[in-house]
């Protein structure tokens, strides 16, 4: 286990790189800060030069690949570090100088156990990208396919580990000053921080994302995922089809293919809706440099290590809150959150609805360039402080990728209104998933299933509450305070010694009163 000295010294040499880039000036001057990270804050910017302007991307950028992701994580808590940080952290660039191909291919031939040459009969040197975690790199397999192959950076998962060790520890300790710092659940985000981590450095589970998303979009028109080369995928290496793309981020390449930018930016909208109200599976990392668009218009997504997921319960609240901010029925949209249990009791649904009108009603009817899905977030962030809301970390990754969504769909069409492309699909997936007949076949499909659990209860009960008869149950022993545990045995020895001479002496005393009667 990692000494609390080491997580110190870590904390000190991250806030060190943070304060060159002037980013802890905001923490010191937020009067909800805990005095300890004040302090821990002014000795780590102690002889360091500050821009005047802070620069909290580049930060991240230059502690390393954990810090990344977790900026891009922070990028979506505009109540957790302010509102310019996020916007600063939302140009944050998942990117590296890359690995030397000469450990890119021992890591492939170590994780496939051949040499290279069995599995591509040629691939670039040079690679297409390069990531935090991964690099990616372009090749022809054995049968002449063209492909492309994402290989992990060698010792990515222990720096990983032990630099999100450090995250835990730290927001252990920042939670435990209670207050705001409570409220904001920051063991929570690390804690999701960590899952997706985990599931990025896995390239077995980005091939089963990517096949599940695949499997959810295909009645998509205009969307697709690229097919899957399991036989060449492993835990480090991910091989997948190559996509001859124009990327997203090109806007003059779309322009001169002749592409019409504002139908594929509604049709970006309604495919991120599509998987995140309808599947419930989300792509969660859709920034430009990971959608393509073929000559056809047809979108194609790569880099599928990060991924959302909804219930079914949560998909429904969530609908019914797009739904009722685009059409102004706030009543119905704070009810919701009291539903979730998202507020207190304690508050009101009436004096809730006003908070949320204050946040929608600017909004309705204006295109994107003139207020956003973004600054929706910023304002309801603003009031969940003073409804004592707690963070909902099952959400964090929804809320960033609808501004990413927003970002992208905005490049493409300055004009765009977000909600008019939203609503005419939120309405009629509530409709489907409320109606009267979606009600009945929820009513049967849970009717049934409890029919069928009512054998397998039966027999729990029965083991649980065998019939009467044999050896009698054993009653409850006392509690006995053994003398070997550590903690008692430096703090009570007198007490031990008090009760073994009391209990000595009582023995001795009912022995002696039997013998004289």
């Amino acid at each position: 286990m990692t000494r609390p000295t080491t997580h110190i010294l870590r904390l000190l040499q991250w806030g060190r790189v943070l304060a060159r880039h002037g980013a802890l000036r905001g923490i010191e001057r937020d009067r909800n800060a805990p005095p300890a990270v004040k302090r821990l804050c002014r000795i780590a910017r102690f002889g360091t030069r500050q821009p005047d302007e802070p620069d909290y991307a580049g930060a991240f950028q230059a502690i390393g690949p954990a810090a990344i992701k977790l900026g891009q994580a922070l990028a979506t808590r505009p109540d957790l570090v302010g509102e310019a940080p996020a916007r600063n952290l939302l140009s944050l660039q998942d990117s590296l100088p890359p690995v030397p191909f000469a450990l890119i291919r021992a890591e492939i031939e170590r994780s496939f156990g051949c040499p290279l040459s069995a599995l591509f009969a040629s691939i670039e040197e040079a690679p297409v990208g390069a990531a935090s975690i991964a690099q990616v790199h372009r090749a022809v397999t054995t049968d002449g396919r063209t492909v492309a192959v994402k290989v992990l950076r060698p010792q990515i998962r222990e720096k990983f580990s032990r630099d999100v060790e450090t995250y835990e520890w730290a927001a252990a300790h920042l939670e435990a000053t209670g207050g705001e710092a409570a409220r904001l659940r920051p063991r929570a985000v690390i804690a999701n921080l960590k899952r997706w981590t985990l599931r990025e450095l896995d390239l077995r589970r980005e091939a089963a994302s990517a096949s599940e998303l695949a499997e959810a979009m295909k009645g998509a028109v205009g969307y697709r995922v690229p097919e899957i080369d399991w036989d060449r995928t492993s835990g480090s290496v991910l091989t997948l089809e190559w996509v001859d793309g124009i990327k997203m981020s090109d806007l003059a390449g779309l322009k001169a293919a002749g592409h019409d930018l504002p139908a594929l930016a509604r049709k970006l909208v309604l495919t991120f809706l599509g998987q995140a109200i309808s599947a419930g599976f989300f792509h969660a990392d859709m920034h430009q440099g990971n959608l393509f668009v073929e000559p056809d218009g047809t979108i194609v997504a790569i880099d599928f290590g990060i991924m959302g997921r909804i219930d079914r319960q949560a998909r429904l609240w969530l609908a019914e809150i797009l739904y009722g901010l685009t059409t102004g029925n706030y009543r119905r949209v704070a009810e919701i959150h009291f539903e979730a249990q998202y507020v207190p009791a304690h508050h009101t649904v009436e004096e809730f609805a006003t908070a949320l009108r204050a946040v929608g009603e600017p909004m309705r009817g204006k295109p994107v360039s003139e207020l956003s899905v973004g600054q929706m977030l910023d304002g309801l962030f603003a009031i969940t402080r003073d409804f004592d809301m707690q963070v909902q970390p099952h959400l964090l990754l929804l809320q960033k990728t609808m501004v990413m969504v927003e970002g992208l769909a905005t490049a493409l069409d300055p004009g765009i209104n977000m909600w008019d492309v939203s609503s005419p699909f939120v309405r009629s997936w509530i409709r489907d998933e409320l109606g009267p007949e979606a009600a009945l076949a929820d009513r049967l499909r849970d009717d049934f299933g409890t029919l069928l659990r009512l054998p397998a209860l039966v027999r729990r009960i029965e083991e649980k509450f065998p019939p009467k008869g044999g050896a009698p149950e054993q009653a409850p022993l006392p509690q006995v305070d053994l003398i070997w545990d550590r903690k008692r045995q430096i703090n009570h020895w007198p007490g031990y010694i008090l009760a073994l001479l009391a209990g000595g002496l009582a023995t001795w005393a009912a022995m002696a009163a039997g013998l004289l009667g």
